[in-house]
Protein backbone atom coordinates (compact mmCIF):
# COMPACT_ATOMS: atom_id res chain seq x y z
CA UNK A 1 0.00 0.00 0.00
CA UNK A 2 1.14 3.63 -0.48
CA UNK A 3 3.19 5.24 2.26
CA UNK A 4 0.53 7.79 3.21
CA UNK A 5 -2.03 5.08 3.87
CA UNK A 6 0.51 3.31 6.06
CA UNK A 7 0.67 6.50 8.13
CA UNK A 8 -3.11 6.39 8.40
CA UNK A 9 -2.74 2.90 9.84
CA UNK A 10 -0.39 4.18 12.56
CA UNK A 11 -3.13 6.51 13.84
CA UNK A 12 -6.16 4.27 13.38
CA UNK A 13 -4.19 1.24 14.57
CA UNK A 14 -3.50 2.94 17.92
CA UNK A 15 -7.05 1.95 18.93
CA UNK A 16 -6.66 -1.70 17.90
CA UNK A 17 -5.54 -2.83 21.35
CA UNK A 18 -8.95 -1.89 22.75
CA UNK A 19 -10.62 -4.72 20.82
CA UNK A 20 -10.11 -8.37 20.17
CA UNK A 21 -8.78 -9.27 16.73
CA UNK A 22 -12.21 -10.26 15.41
CA UNK A 23 -14.02 -7.22 16.83
CA UNK A 24 -11.32 -4.84 15.57
CA UNK A 25 -11.98 -5.88 11.96
CA UNK A 26 -15.63 -4.85 12.36
CA UNK A 27 -14.77 -1.69 14.32
CA UNK A 28 -12.24 -0.58 11.69
CA UNK A 29 -14.83 -0.90 8.93
CA UNK A 30 -17.32 1.13 10.95
CA UNK A 31 -14.70 3.81 11.65
CA UNK A 32 -13.73 4.22 7.99
CA UNK A 33 -17.36 3.95 6.92
CA UNK A 34 -18.34 6.73 9.33
CA UNK A 35 -15.74 9.00 7.71
CA UNK A 36 -16.86 8.15 4.16
CA UNK A 37 -20.62 8.26 4.72
CA UNK A 38 -22.12 11.29 2.97
CA UNK A 39 -25.15 11.85 5.18
CA UNK A 40 -26.46 9.70 8.05
CA UNK A 41 -23.99 8.03 10.40
CA UNK A 42 -25.74 4.72 10.93
CA UNK A 43 -24.32 1.21 10.82
CA UNK A 44 -26.15 0.46 7.58
CA UNK A 45 -24.86 3.66 5.96
CA UNK A 46 -21.29 2.69 6.92
CA UNK A 47 -21.77 -0.80 5.45
CA UNK A 48 -23.19 0.58 2.21
CA UNK A 49 -20.33 2.99 1.62
CA UNK A 50 -17.84 0.19 2.34
CA UNK A 51 -19.48 -2.09 -0.24
CA UNK A 52 -20.96 -4.51 2.30
CA UNK A 53 -24.63 -4.09 1.49
CA UNK A 54 -24.98 -7.84 0.94
CA UNK A 55 -23.19 -8.87 4.15
CA UNK A 56 -25.36 -11.63 5.65
CA UNK A 57 -23.90 -11.27 9.15
CA UNK A 58 -24.53 -7.52 9.40
CA UNK A 59 -25.57 -7.92 13.03
CA UNK A 60 -21.91 -8.41 13.96
CA UNK A 61 -21.31 -4.73 13.18
CA UNK A 62 -24.19 -3.64 15.41
CA UNK A 63 -22.72 -5.72 18.23
CA UNK A 64 -19.57 -3.61 18.19
CA UNK A 65 -21.69 -0.84 19.69
CA UNK A 66 -24.32 -2.63 21.77
CA UNK A 67 -22.55 -5.73 23.07
CA UNK A 68 -18.78 -5.91 22.48
CA UNK A 69 -16.48 -5.33 25.46
CA UNK A 70 -14.23 -2.29 25.01
CA UNK A 71 -13.54 0.85 27.03
CA UNK A 72 -14.58 4.28 25.76
CA UNK A 73 -12.49 5.87 28.51
CA UNK A 74 -9.36 4.11 27.33
CA UNK A 75 -10.12 5.22 23.78
CA UNK A 76 -10.29 8.81 25.06
CA UNK A 77 -6.91 8.42 26.74
CA UNK A 78 -5.32 7.17 23.53
CA UNK A 79 -6.88 9.97 21.49
CA UNK A 80 -5.69 12.61 23.96
CA UNK A 81 -2.15 11.25 23.73
CA UNK A 82 -2.24 11.50 19.92
CA UNK A 83 -3.57 15.07 20.06
CA UNK A 84 -0.99 16.19 22.62
CA UNK A 85 1.82 14.68 20.58
CA UNK A 86 0.61 16.40 17.41
CA UNK A 87 -0.53 19.86 18.56
CA UNK A 88 0.42 20.57 22.20
CA UNK A 89 3.82 19.15 23.02
CA UNK A 90 4.96 22.23 24.96
CA UNK A 91 3.38 24.83 27.18
CA UNK A 92 0.10 24.72 29.08
CA UNK A 93 -2.69 22.44 27.92
CA UNK A 94 -5.84 24.49 27.29
CA UNK A 95 -9.09 22.53 27.60
CA UNK A 96 -12.61 23.64 26.72
CA UNK A 97 -15.59 22.32 28.69
CA UNK A 98 -19.18 22.71 27.55
CA UNK A 99 -22.45 20.80 27.17
CA UNK A 100 -24.68 20.35 24.14
CA UNK A 101 -28.12 18.91 23.46
CA UNK A 102 -28.54 16.05 20.99
CA UNK A 103 -32.12 16.14 19.77
CA UNK A 104 -33.40 12.56 19.79
CA UNK A 105 -36.88 11.06 19.75
CA UNK A 106 -38.10 7.60 20.62
CA UNK A 107 -39.81 5.85 23.49
CA UNK A 108 -36.89 3.45 23.94
CA UNK A 109 -34.37 6.22 24.62
CA UNK A 110 -34.64 6.34 28.40
CA UNK A 111 -31.99 8.97 29.14
CA UNK A 112 -33.59 11.79 27.15
CA UNK A 113 -34.93 14.80 29.01
CA UNK A 114 -36.22 18.35 28.60
CA UNK A 115 -33.50 21.01 28.59
CA UNK A 116 -33.03 24.64 27.67
CA UNK A 117 -32.07 25.01 24.02
CA UNK A 118 -28.92 27.19 24.11
CA UNK A 119 -29.06 27.94 20.37
CA UNK A 120 -32.67 29.07 20.04
CA UNK A 121 -33.03 30.66 23.47
CA UNK A 122 -32.06 34.19 24.39
CA UNK A 123 -32.15 36.35 27.51
CA UNK A 124 -35.81 37.22 26.89
CA UNK A 125 -37.00 34.05 25.13
CA UNK A 126 -36.84 30.54 26.62
CA UNK A 127 -37.00 27.52 24.28
CA UNK A 128 -37.06 23.91 25.49
CA UNK A 129 -35.63 20.93 23.62
CA UNK A 130 -36.09 17.19 24.11
CA UNK A 131 -33.01 15.03 23.77
CA UNK A 132 -29.77 13.88 25.36
CA UNK A 133 -27.37 16.18 27.18
CA UNK A 134 -23.68 15.56 26.54
CA UNK A 135 -20.75 17.13 28.36
CA UNK A 136 -17.61 17.31 26.25
CA UNK A 137 -13.99 18.07 27.11
CA UNK A 138 -11.92 19.36 24.18
CA UNK A 139 -8.31 20.28 23.54
CA UNK A 140 -8.06 23.93 22.42
CA UNK A 141 -4.88 23.90 20.38
CA UNK A 142 -3.62 25.99 17.46
CA UNK A 143 -3.58 24.07 14.16
CA UNK A 144 -0.54 25.29 12.19
CA UNK A 145 -1.91 24.63 8.71
CA UNK A 146 -5.29 26.23 9.56
CA UNK A 147 -3.65 29.20 11.35
CA UNK A 148 -6.29 29.21 14.06
CA UNK A 149 -7.34 27.38 17.21
CA UNK A 150 -9.56 24.31 16.86
CA UNK A 151 -11.51 22.56 19.61
CA UNK A 152 -10.67 18.85 19.40
CA UNK A 153 -13.04 16.60 21.42
CA UNK A 154 -11.51 13.62 23.21
CA UNK A 155 -13.77 12.88 26.21
CA UNK A 156 -17.58 13.07 26.14
CA UNK A 157 -20.02 11.77 28.76
CA UNK A 158 -23.80 11.59 29.00
CA UNK A 159 -25.26 13.79 31.75
CA UNK A 160 -28.93 12.76 32.16
CA UNK A 161 -31.52 14.85 33.93
CA UNK A 162 -32.75 14.25 37.48
CA UNK A 163 -35.88 12.51 36.18
CA UNK A 164 -33.77 9.72 34.69
CA UNK A 165 -32.56 8.67 38.18
CA UNK A 166 -36.01 8.82 39.78
CA UNK A 167 -36.57 5.03 39.99
CA UNK A 168 -32.90 4.03 40.08
CA UNK A 169 -30.60 3.17 42.97
CA UNK A 170 -27.98 5.65 41.80
CA UNK A 171 -28.40 9.27 42.88
CA UNK A 172 -28.61 12.13 40.43
CA UNK A 173 -25.26 13.63 39.49
CA UNK A 174 -25.19 17.33 38.69
CA UNK A 175 -23.48 18.77 35.64
CA UNK A 176 -20.76 20.27 37.83
CA UNK A 177 -20.04 16.85 39.36
CA UNK A 178 -19.61 15.34 35.90
CA UNK A 179 -17.31 18.25 35.05
CA UNK A 180 -15.18 17.67 38.15
CA UNK A 181 -14.73 13.97 37.36
CA UNK A 182 -13.83 14.69 33.72
CA UNK A 183 -11.25 17.33 34.61
CA UNK A 184 -9.74 15.08 37.29
CA UNK A 185 -9.51 12.31 34.69
CA UNK A 186 -7.60 14.64 32.40
CA UNK A 187 -5.28 15.51 35.30
CA UNK A 188 -4.69 11.78 35.88
CA UNK A 189 -3.72 11.35 32.22
CA UNK A 190 -1.49 14.47 32.20
CA UNK A 191 -0.01 14.61 35.71
CA UNK A 192 2.94 16.89 34.91
CA UNK A 193 1.37 19.43 32.56
CA UNK A 194 -0.26 22.75 33.46
CA UNK A 195 -3.99 22.34 32.78
CA UNK A 196 -6.17 25.36 32.05
CA UNK A 197 -9.92 24.74 31.67
CA UNK A 198 -12.15 27.43 30.13
CA UNK A 199 -15.93 27.21 30.52
CA UNK A 200 -19.07 29.34 30.62
CA UNK A 201 -20.95 30.62 33.65
CA UNK A 202 -22.65 27.26 34.28
CA UNK A 203 -19.41 26.04 35.87
CA UNK A 204 -18.72 29.15 37.96
CA UNK A 205 -19.49 27.27 41.18
CA UNK A 206 -17.45 27.89 44.32
CA UNK A 207 -17.42 24.25 45.39
CA UNK A 208 -16.19 23.00 42.00
CA UNK A 209 -13.51 25.67 41.63
CA UNK A 210 -12.32 25.23 45.21
CA UNK A 211 -11.93 21.45 44.79
CA UNK A 212 -9.81 21.90 41.65
CA UNK A 213 -7.66 24.47 43.43
CA UNK A 214 -6.95 22.14 46.39
CA UNK A 215 -5.25 19.46 44.27
CA UNK A 216 -1.57 18.67 44.73
CA UNK A 217 -1.07 19.90 41.17
CA UNK A 218 -3.88 22.50 40.94
CA UNK A 219 -5.97 22.98 37.81
CA UNK A 220 -6.49 26.54 36.65
CA UNK A 221 -10.09 27.24 35.66
CA UNK A 222 -11.38 30.31 33.81
CA UNK A 223 -15.12 30.98 33.57
CA UNK A 224 -17.57 33.79 33.10
CA UNK A 225 -18.41 35.57 36.35
CA UNK A 226 -21.46 37.27 37.83
CA UNK A 227 -21.28 41.04 38.09
CA UNK A 228 -23.17 40.98 41.40
CA UNK A 229 -21.04 38.34 43.17
CA UNK A 230 -20.06 38.96 46.80
CA UNK A 231 -16.34 39.76 46.95
CA UNK A 232 -14.20 40.32 50.03
CA UNK A 233 -10.66 41.15 51.01
CA UNK A 234 -8.48 38.25 52.24
CA UNK A 235 -8.89 37.49 55.93
CA UNK A 236 -6.16 39.04 58.07
CA UNK A 237 -4.48 37.03 60.81
CA UNK A 238 -5.52 38.05 64.33
CA UNK A 239 -3.00 36.54 66.80
CA UNK A 240 -4.26 35.91 70.31
CA UNK A 241 -7.92 35.95 69.33
CA UNK A 242 -9.99 33.01 70.60
CA UNK A 243 -12.38 31.21 68.29
CA UNK A 244 -12.66 30.12 64.71
CA UNK A 245 -10.37 32.01 62.32
CA UNK A 246 -11.98 34.43 59.93
CA UNK A 247 -12.72 33.29 56.37
CA UNK A 248 -13.01 36.67 54.73
CA UNK A 249 -12.11 40.28 55.28
CA UNK A 250 -13.81 43.54 54.44
CA UNK A 251 -16.63 43.54 51.86
CA UNK A 252 -15.59 44.93 48.47
CA UNK A 253 -17.77 46.68 45.88
CA UNK A 254 -19.44 44.41 43.34
CA UNK A 255 -18.06 44.25 39.81
CA UNK A 256 -21.14 46.03 38.55
CA UNK A 257 -20.39 48.96 40.86
CA UNK A 258 -16.75 48.96 39.74
CA UNK A 259 -17.79 49.03 36.07
CA UNK A 260 -20.19 51.96 36.63
CA UNK A 261 -17.80 53.98 38.77
CA UNK A 262 -16.54 57.06 36.92
CA UNK A 263 -13.21 56.94 38.77
CA UNK A 264 -12.36 53.43 37.52
CA UNK A 265 -9.14 53.42 35.52
CA UNK A 266 -9.55 51.26 32.46
CA UNK A 267 -6.69 49.76 30.46
CA UNK A 268 -6.97 49.75 26.66
CA UNK A 269 -6.09 46.41 25.06
CA UNK A 270 -6.04 45.16 21.46
CA UNK A 271 -7.01 41.47 21.30
CA UNK A 272 -6.25 39.21 18.33
CA UNK A 273 -8.81 36.66 17.05
CA UNK A 274 -11.66 38.02 19.14
CA UNK A 275 -14.53 35.55 18.55
CA UNK A 276 -13.73 35.06 14.88
CA UNK A 277 -12.67 38.67 14.25
CA UNK A 278 -9.11 39.66 13.45
CA UNK A 279 -8.70 42.41 16.06
CA UNK A 280 -10.85 44.01 18.71
CA UNK A 281 -10.17 47.00 20.97
CA UNK A 282 -11.41 46.44 24.51
CA UNK A 283 -10.95 48.01 27.93
CA UNK A 284 -10.21 45.93 31.00
CA UNK A 285 -9.64 46.22 34.72
CA UNK A 286 -8.48 43.41 37.00
CA UNK A 287 -7.89 42.78 40.71
CA UNK A 288 -7.67 39.88 43.15
CA UNK A 289 -10.32 39.13 45.77
CA UNK A 290 -11.98 36.37 47.78
CA UNK A 291 -15.28 35.04 46.49
CA UNK A 292 -17.40 33.86 49.41
CA UNK A 293 -20.93 32.58 49.89
CA UNK A 294 -22.56 31.37 53.08
CA UNK A 295 -21.87 27.67 53.62
CA UNK A 296 -19.11 27.56 50.99
CA UNK A 297 -15.31 27.72 51.37
CA UNK A 298 -13.59 31.03 50.56
CA UNK A 299 -12.14 31.05 47.05
CA UNK A 300 -9.23 33.37 46.12
CA UNK A 301 -9.70 34.52 42.52
CA UNK A 302 -8.54 37.06 39.98
CA UNK A 303 -11.44 38.86 38.32
CA UNK A 304 -11.35 40.72 35.03
CA UNK A 305 -14.00 43.15 33.76
CA UNK A 306 -14.14 43.54 29.98
CA UNK A 307 -15.80 46.59 28.42
CA UNK A 308 -16.31 47.49 24.77
CA UNK A 309 -15.44 51.15 24.00
CA UNK A 310 -17.81 51.10 21.01
CA UNK A 311 -20.57 49.55 23.19
CA UNK A 312 -21.37 46.76 20.73
CA UNK A 313 -21.40 44.02 23.39
CA UNK A 314 -22.36 44.25 27.04
CA UNK A 315 -19.84 44.56 29.84
CA UNK A 316 -18.88 41.12 31.13
CA UNK A 317 -16.62 39.64 33.79
CA UNK A 318 -14.27 36.66 33.99
CA UNK A 319 -12.72 34.83 36.92
CA UNK A 320 -9.54 32.79 37.19
CA UNK A 321 -8.65 30.50 40.09
CA UNK A 322 -4.92 31.23 39.66
CA UNK A 323 -4.28 34.73 40.99
CA UNK A 324 -0.77 34.85 39.50
CA UNK A 325 -1.95 34.83 35.87
CA UNK A 326 -2.20 38.22 34.16
CA UNK A 327 -5.47 39.63 32.91
CA UNK A 328 -4.20 39.70 29.31
CA UNK A 329 -3.37 35.99 29.42
CA UNK A 330 -6.78 35.17 30.94
CA UNK A 331 -8.55 36.90 28.05
CA UNK A 332 -6.36 35.22 25.43
CA UNK A 333 -7.15 31.80 26.87
CA UNK A 334 -10.84 32.44 27.37
CA UNK A 335 -11.61 33.59 23.82
CA UNK A 336 -10.53 30.14 22.63
CA UNK A 337 -13.73 28.81 24.18
CA UNK A 338 -15.75 30.00 21.18
CA UNK A 339 -14.18 27.21 19.10
CA UNK A 340 -16.12 24.69 21.21
CA UNK A 341 -19.35 26.04 19.71
CA UNK A 342 -17.81 25.87 16.25
CA UNK A 343 -16.95 22.20 16.74
CA UNK A 344 -20.50 21.40 17.87
CA UNK A 345 -21.75 22.97 14.64
CA UNK A 346 -19.20 21.15 12.46
CA UNK A 347 -19.98 17.68 13.84
CA UNK A 348 -23.68 18.23 13.18
CA UNK A 349 -23.07 19.53 9.67
CA UNK A 350 -20.33 17.19 8.43
CA UNK A 351 -20.23 14.16 10.76
CA UNK A 352 -23.92 13.40 11.13
CA UNK A 353 -24.45 13.90 14.86
CA UNK A 354 -28.20 13.57 15.59
CA UNK A 355 -28.67 11.26 12.58
CA UNK A 356 -27.73 8.01 14.35
CA UNK A 357 -30.56 5.58 15.11
CA UNK A 358 -29.28 3.33 17.90
CA UNK A 359 -31.73 2.64 20.73
CA UNK A 360 -29.76 0.31 23.00
CA UNK A 361 -28.39 2.09 26.06
CA UNK A 362 -24.82 0.94 25.51
CA UNK A 363 -24.94 2.02 21.86
CA UNK A 364 -26.21 5.47 22.83
CA UNK A 365 -23.38 5.84 25.35
CA UNK A 366 -20.81 4.99 22.66
CA UNK A 367 -21.92 6.34 19.29
CA UNK A 368 -22.23 10.09 20.03
CA UNK A 369 -18.85 10.35 21.84
CA UNK A 370 -17.35 8.38 18.94
CA UNK A 371 -18.74 10.83 16.36
CA UNK A 372 -17.46 13.81 18.36
CA UNK A 373 -14.05 12.18 18.64
CA UNK A 374 -14.15 11.52 14.89
CA UNK A 375 -13.64 15.28 14.46
CA UNK A 376 -10.26 14.92 16.18
CA UNK A 377 -9.36 11.75 14.26
CA UNK A 378 -10.00 13.47 10.91
CA UNK A 379 -7.87 16.42 12.05
CA UNK A 380 -5.01 14.06 12.90
CA UNK A 381 -5.25 12.36 9.50
CA UNK A 382 -5.32 15.70 7.68
CA UNK A 383 -2.28 16.78 9.68
CA UNK A 384 -0.30 13.98 8.01
CA UNK A 385 -0.98 15.58 4.62
CA UNK A 386 -0.17 19.07 5.92
CA UNK A 387 3.31 17.93 6.97
CA UNK A 388 4.10 17.13 3.32
CA UNK A 389 2.09 19.58 1.27
CA UNK A 390 -0.37 22.45 1.52
CA UNK A 391 -3.94 21.32 1.98
CA UNK A 392 -6.27 22.15 -0.93
CA UNK A 393 -8.86 24.80 -0.14
CA UNK A 394 -12.28 24.56 -1.78
CA UNK A 395 -13.38 27.86 -3.33
CA UNK A 396 -16.74 29.21 -4.40
CA UNK A 397 -17.76 32.18 -6.54
CA UNK A 398 -19.24 34.00 -3.54
CA UNK A 399 -16.65 33.18 -0.84
CA UNK A 400 -12.89 33.56 -1.08
CA UNK A 401 -11.49 31.21 1.56
CA UNK A 402 -7.80 31.59 2.28
CA UNK A 403 -7.18 28.92 4.94
CA UNK A 404 -8.43 25.31 5.05
CA UNK A 405 -11.35 24.50 7.32
CA UNK A 406 -12.65 21.21 8.68
CA UNK A 407 -14.69 20.58 5.53
CA UNK A 408 -11.48 20.74 3.47
CA UNK A 409 -9.71 18.38 5.87
CA UNK A 410 -12.60 15.91 5.75
CA UNK A 411 -12.76 16.08 1.94
CA UNK A 412 -9.04 15.32 1.63
CA UNK A 413 -9.24 12.37 4.03
CA UNK A 414 -12.24 10.99 2.13
CA UNK A 415 -10.42 11.27 -1.20
CA UNK A 416 -7.41 9.43 0.21
CA UNK A 417 -9.49 6.59 1.64
CA UNK A 418 -11.58 6.24 -1.53
CA UNK A 419 -8.46 6.22 -3.70
CA UNK A 420 -7.00 3.40 -1.63
CA UNK A 421 -10.19 1.39 -1.84
CA UNK A 422 -11.27 1.86 -5.46
CA UNK A 423 -8.15 3.12 -7.29
CA UNK A 424 -5.15 1.51 -5.57
CA UNK A 425 -1.70 1.67 -7.12
CA UNK A 426 1.11 -0.76 -6.44
CA UNK A 427 4.48 0.26 -5.02
CA UNK A 428 6.11 -3.14 -5.57
CA UNK A 429 7.72 -3.90 -8.96
CA UNK A 430 6.87 -7.57 -8.52
CA UNK A 431 3.21 -6.72 -9.04
CA UNK A 432 3.83 -4.92 -12.33
CA UNK A 433 2.62 -6.83 -15.41
CA UNK A 434 3.89 -5.99 -18.89
CA UNK A 435 0.96 -5.48 -21.27
CA UNK A 436 0.71 -7.44 -24.50
CA UNK A 437 2.23 -5.95 -27.64
CA UNK A 438 0.09 -4.06 -30.12
CA UNK A 439 0.53 -6.79 -32.79
CA UNK A 440 -0.68 -9.56 -30.49
CA UNK A 441 -3.68 -7.44 -29.50
CA UNK A 442 -4.47 -6.85 -33.20
CA UNK A 443 -4.20 -10.58 -33.98
CA UNK A 444 -6.42 -11.40 -31.02
CA UNK A 445 -9.03 -8.88 -32.16
CA UNK A 446 -9.00 -10.31 -35.76
CA UNK A 447 -9.44 -13.87 -34.52
CA UNK A 448 -12.24 -12.76 -32.19
CA UNK A 449 -14.07 -11.03 -35.05
CA UNK A 450 -13.70 -14.10 -37.27
CA UNK A 451 -15.08 -16.32 -34.51
CA UNK A 452 -18.18 -14.17 -34.01
CA UNK A 453 -18.77 -13.92 -37.78
CA UNK A 454 -18.80 -17.72 -38.04
CA UNK A 455 -20.98 -18.04 -34.94
CA UNK A 456 -23.55 -15.54 -36.22
CA UNK A 457 -23.43 -17.15 -39.65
Amino acid sequence: MPTLYAEYITILGAFARLFSKRIWEHARILLIGAILSPAERTVTAALRVMGLSWEKHFQNYHRVLNRAVWSSREASRILLGLLINAFARNGPVILGLDDTIERRRGAKIKAKGIYRDPVRSSHNHFVKASGLRWLSLMLLAPIPWAQRVWALPFLTVLAPSERYYKDKARRHKKLTEWARQMVLQARHWLPKRLLVVVADSSFAVIELLWQLRQLKNPICMITRFRLDAALYEPAKATPGKVGRPRKKGKRLPTLEQVAQDKHTRWKRLKVQNWYGEKKRDIEIISQTAVWFHSGQPPLPIRWVIVRDPSKIFKTQALLCTDTNISAEQIIQWFIRRWQVEVTFHEVRTHLGVETQRQWAELSILRITPALLSLFSVVTLLANLHAQKQRLPVAQTAWYNKKQPTFSDALSLVKQTLLAQRHFPTSISHYEIRKPASARSIYRFSRSTRAFWQLAIG
